[in-house]
């Protein structure tokens, strides 16, 4: 074998010290997906219009800049494979059977969804301009959330598109990706074009841009998700056993196979580390864990405060959830079978939770350099899970911790070891840590 290369409100803290373990271990289930909970119809999208051949650039605030508006078509009969329940047929996508709805989503409409390829801008962007060409029967409705990719490898969350066809992101990004979700009870929504400009508003570049050097971490009340056998909103039939969790807010939904939206939860016997694959409990517009000023509702409440745990044990909201249903338990997150039981739940319980995306990659990580080309990140500790990114030469990594997956050999270098990559929501085999040794010294094991 060759030698290696060298070269609480409850909230736990900010720099909260947390054992971490990993989704994915030798043998464990891999689930791949997202549950959809019922959210309520936002505010319509405003009728498409063509991008303009010339934007005027915002007025820059002092020491910052304005970068050319970028515009692109989104191809919608070439999604790849984050498609739900849908098809694109005489040139529209809608949905397939307008009976199908996931495990967690009310009854009453067909749903479907489509993650689209990420689209490189080429210089720094902040905001997201849409022209939806859409026919939306009554009842119907079709919403587009967008979220961008910064140069470290970080993607923001997802972004609903306000009534007037627009969003802003939460940082600068350097690359932009769309979510087409759809509502039809009899499968009458046709989306026939989809146009992005993307562009730099610099005031709110300037807030927001930096997000703290360690994960937001709170005490939250979690209960089991079951529904084995069900499907979820990106499509994924749940296992028994599986491994993931759902959070109340799609703006943390890991697209299919990814763990671009990770949080690390701390049960009586220990912590595992597991991607948002589902939307709920209860809400599905409360993301809890983001200050007053970016919630996305439920502003009054305090920062890691769920909206059901308020309605629960104050009354909140005439102790009811946004659809009007009278909440029965505070949850704020649902485990799946396999992380529930992992972690040492035997019945619903409070765990520490842990939301890894919000953490600059600061505190709880150590960097290390990396070697070789073409290096992909997977979604989980193995090569035949989904590609999260690709490390396009030498770089350097900030590692969380590291699991024992799949063994591979490359270049005559066998290891089992993967380490996870908090800003990238995925895992990289320690084959390409430039580093003498397998295991990474300094580093937890997940």
């Amino acid at each position: 074998m060759r030698t290696r290369r060298t070269g609480l409100r409850k909230r736990v803290g900010a720099v909260a010290a947390l054992a971490v373990a990993a989704l994915t271990t030798a043998g464990a289930s891999q689930a791949t997906a997202e549950q959809a909970t019922a959210r309520p119809a936002p505010a319509t999208i405003a009728p498409a219009q063509a991008a303009p051949a010339t934007t005027a650039p915002a007025k820059a605030a002092p020491g910052a800049s304005t970068s050319a508006p970028v515009s692109w078509t989104v191809a919608l009969g070439h999604g790849g494979s984050s498609a739900v329940n849908v098809r694109y047929a005489a040139g529209a996508l809608q949905v397939r059977s307008a009976g199908f709805s996931p495990a967690g989503e009310r009854p009453d409409q067909g749903y479907g969804s489509q993650v689209y390829p990420a689209h490189a801008v080429g210089h720094p962007v902040n905001r997201v301009r849409v022209a939806l060409t859409a026919t939306t029967p009554a009842s119907t409705r079709v919403t587009v959330d967008v979220r961008g990719r910064d140069g470290s490898g970080a993607w923001t969350e997802w972004r609903a598109v306000n009534a007037a066809g627009s969003a802003v992101l939460p940082r600068v990004v350097d690359a932009v990706q769309a979510r087409v979700d759809l509502w039809s009870h009899a499968a009458a929504v046709r989306v026939r074009g989809l146009r992005l400009t993307a562009d730099t508003t610099p005031v709110a570049a300037a807030a927001g841009a930096v997000r703290p050097a360690a994960a937001e971490s709170y005490q939250v009340y979690a209960t089991r998700e079951g529904l084995v056998g069900g499907t979820t909103a990106n499509g994924h039939v749940i296992q028994t056993n599986d491994h993931f969790v759902a959070l109340p807010s799609d703006r943390a939904l890991s697209p299919n196979g990814s763990s671009a939206y990770s949080v690390t939860v701390c049960g009586p016997a220990r912590c595992e580390t597991a991607p948002v694959w589902d939307v709920g409990p209860w809400n599905t517009t409360d993301d809890y864990w983001n200050p007053a000023g970016t919630r996305q509702s439920w502003t009054g409440l305090a920062q890691g405060m769920p909206e059901a745990e308020a309605a629960y044990q104050s009354g909140y909201n005439g102790g009811q959830d946004q659809f009007g249903r009278s909440v029965s338990n505070p949850a704020g997150i649902d485990l799946a079978d396999g992380t529930f039981y992992n972690v040492g739940l035997n019945d619903n319980g409070w765990v520490t939770v842990t939301y890894n995306w919000t953490s600059g990659g600061g505190a709880g990580t150590k960097n290390f350099p990396t070697w070789g080309t073409g290096v992909n990140i997977h979604g989980q500790a193995n090569s035949t899970s989904g590609v999260v990114a690709v490390l396009a030469g030498p770089t350097t990594v900030a590692v969380q911790c590291q699991v024992h997956g799949q063994s591979i050999t490359y270049d005559g270098i066998t290891n089992d070891g993967w380490s996870y990559l908090p800003a990238y929501g995925g895992y990289i085999s320690n084959i390409f840590i430039n580093v003498p040794q397998a295991w990474l010294p300094g580093v937890p094991t997940c």
